[in-house]
């Protein structure tokens, strides 16, 4: 009796919780059918989906075709990558046009890449359009809920505090801390020369470049050094590796059904990186550094610390530590990984165009004392901002402007259903010859000579930095760093591209050199 009655139990749960599962999925269902079908009224199409992975499989199959294609082909030639990274959206937008549907699993995206569009989106205020939450949750281990995560008052209260230490005086009060942390790498390329005869050295860049960028942002922000936050920016790349094994954007898993070896091993590289960094926190609240009230000159932690105690944990509904661990982590991680990969990308396309390194050197020898910029040459430094202009164009390290319609909004003519998700390539969107040309996919930094609003027909379709209200918040801290450094390197040495390098853009949360920049140097 007592084991029938178990068994009629567990069967009841067991149908109970069947019946829950169906009543959810078939919730979620119908609100994508109702997504997709207010889309289509609009006369937005795509391509057909298939319950119960939507278009997950076409796209698989059109990636499996260029990867084969390019194995066969070999590395990529040229600036244009996206056919190869992303084939299924080039695919669809040769197909469906600049403005489409699709699906993966039960969610609904729309594709925005018209450029009238993407300049109505870029103008649009409103806390209406966030993050993808799906997306940010996989990013959890890494950016926890940061500012580069949360959506909301949340995301504006957290903006309202790191935003002003990027404002362009407070960044050009940086350009000492800049050029002190450049000189190590300097030095350390000049030793690469004599190790190697003394004439020229064949070294690769991209890691030393990564380097000196979380030396500027750890000490700039945080108050340390590169060595003192080494283990911290060790683990976050390898937490980065992790989470990139599978794709962030389209699979229709979650953290949940991560191979349990992977995921064991995210879990313990958080815990070791929110450690590391909740010990130098606490290292600055014992420290002469941290005065409340204070004259001493105030960093980001600095400024977090205080936010953190003012406010406490009631307000943000996360705890003071946490709200500072993951704002450190994420500028810990931002601000080091895509400066550093956009000044890759500057060296390759330099050492491909030794035309632009004699004119920024003619610039550098003329403006700055001794080779080195300061606040007072930096605006003189023509050349070497419209080099940087035209890699960010051509390769922009984040791949994407993507958001979640948290309500639902209208962009231009259309409007976009509540819990539609809106994704805009923006490499193709700086490759449309219809805006830039028909030298689109050409290395041209001349056609930034009188700025960004006269260098394009639509000037608010150039994205380097995203758009709108959520615009990077480092966007200043980035490109002083990228003049400072490429002029300093540029007046030191001449280099052109190694024999060994090999052009192979990759995606992993941001487009980077799979393989490395291998240049060969000389002394200028």
């Amino acid at each position: 009796m007592e084991i029938t009655l178990g068994w009629r139990i567990v069967l009841s749960l067991a149908v109970i919780g069947i019946a829950c599962t169906i009543r959810i999925c078939g919730t979620v269902l119908l609100r994508a059918l109702r997504i997709k079908r207010k889309l289509r009224m609009q006369g937005i199409t795509g391509p057909s989906p298939s319950f119960p992975y939507g278009n997950l499989r076409e796209m698989h199959q059109i990636q499996m075709k260029t990867v084969k294609a390019r194995n066969h082909g070999g590395d990529l030639v040229g600036h244009d990558y996206t056919s190869t990274i992303f084939p299924y959206f080039e695919h669809w937008r040769n197909k469906y046009g600049l403005v489409y549907t699709y699906s993966t699993g039960l969610r609904q995206h729309l594709y925005i890449n018209d450029p009238g569009l993407v300049t109505e989106m870029n103008q649009l205020i409103t806390m209406d359009l966030g993050k993808p939450s799906y997306v940010t949750k996989r990013l959890g281990p890494m950016l926890g809920t940061s500012i580069l995560r949360s959506n909301g008052n949340f995301w504006a209260e957290q903006r309202k505090i790191i935003a002003p230490e990027f404002f362009m005086d407070k960044v050009k009060c940086m350009m000492g801390l800049m050029v002190e942390s450049a000189q190590p790498l300097l030095s350390k390329w000049e030793g690469y020369i004599e190790a190697q005869g003394g004439v020229q050295a064949d070294i690769r860049v991209d890691k030393d470049l990564r380097s000196l960028s979380a030396e500027v942002i750890a000490r700039a922000c945080f108050g340390s050094s590169y060595l003192e936050g080494k283990e911290i920016f060790s683990r976050l790349v390898k937490l980065k590796k992790l989470l990139t094994k599978h794709s962030l954007l389209f699979d229709v898993t979650s953290f949940k059904l991560f191979p349990s070896k992977n995921k064991e091993r995210i879990r313990e590289l958080e815990r070791e990186v929110n450690t590391l960094i909740w010990k130098t926190v606490e290292e600055r609240r014992q420290s002469q550094h941290f005065m409340e009230g204070g004259a001493l000159k105030k960093d980001l932690m600095q400024l977090l610390l205080e936010e953190a105690i003012s406010t406490g944990a009631n307000k943000r509904k996360v705890t003071p530590k946490s709200f500072i661990v993951d704002n450190c982590k994420s500028l810990y991680f931002a601000g080091h990984d895509s400066t550093a990969t956009a000044a890759s990308w500057c060296i390759m396309l330099l050492a491909s165009h030794p035309e632009w390194q004699s004119r920024i050197r003619e610039e550098v020898t003329q403006f700055c004392k001794d080779g080195s910029p300061d606040a007072n040459s930096l605006s003189n430094l023509k050349a070497v901002t419209m080099v940087i202009q035209e890699a960010l164009r051509l390769y922009p390290p984040a791949a994407f402007v993507s958001r979640e319609a948290l309500e639902e909004v209208q962009i231009g003519s259309i409007t976009v259903p509540k819990g539609a998700y809106i994704w805009t390539l923006i490499p193709t969107l700086h490759r449309d010859p219809n805006v830039w040309g028909p030298d689109a996919n050409e290395f041209k930094p001349e056609r930034f000579q009188d700025g960004v609003s006269n260098a394009c027909k639509f000037p608010q379709a150039y994205v380097p930095f995203g758009l709108g209200p959520r615009l990077c918040s480092g966007r200043n801290f980035a490109l002083v760093q990228l003049k400072l450094v490429l002029s300093l390197i540029v007046a030191k040495f001449e280099f052109s591209l190694s024999p060994n390098y090999r052009h192979s853009p990759c995606f992993r949360m941001i487009v980077e050199p799979e393989h490395g920049v291998q240049i060969v140097i000389r002394k200028a």
